[in-house]
């Protein structure tokens, strides 16, 4: 593996419902990694600051409202893929407004942590599931 390889910045949340159940989202056909869980976000823009890109991320995908004061910056994935790197902050939220739904994704699933490994993930968020289960 190159050590060469572009670095894509990827921000992604664990939103935390008053159950302490984490939000999950099953990426949908025709995209990489299809069918595989992951926590909602997305690709930071040029120029763009990671939460910002969160708070649009979670309108576009799931229809709510963030603001940064409730983003708490929490861990972070480091993973090489084949043709990039990958560098993703993971947020906790425990507050938003609106309805969580599912406009991008195939389905989303509200998990206790404990169980969170029950759901086949992307390599870079299968790791983040530790710490998660250990901390919340």
């Amino acid at each position: 593996m190159s050590d060469t390889l572009p670095t894509v910045l990827v921000v992604a949340v664990a939103l935390i419902d008053v159950d302490g159940r984490v939000l999950i989202a099953k990426r949908p056909e025709g995209k990489s990694l299809a069918g595989l869980w992951e926590f909602p976000g997305g690709k930071v823009e040029a120029g763009e600051r990671p939460e910002a890109a969160l708070i649009r991320e979670l309108r576009e995908e799931l229809g709510i409202e963030v603001t940064e004061s409730c983003l708490a910056p929490f861990v972070f994935a480091s993973h090489a893929y084949e043709s990039f790197h990958l560098l993703m902050p993971l947020y906790l939220c425990r507050r938003w407004s609106g309805v969580v739904v599912a406009h991008e994704h195939a389905a989303l699933a509200w998990v206790k942590p404990n169980t969170l490994s029950d759901y086949p993930m992307p390599p870079a968020d299968a790791p983040l599931v530790a710490w998660l289960r250990d901390l919340l």
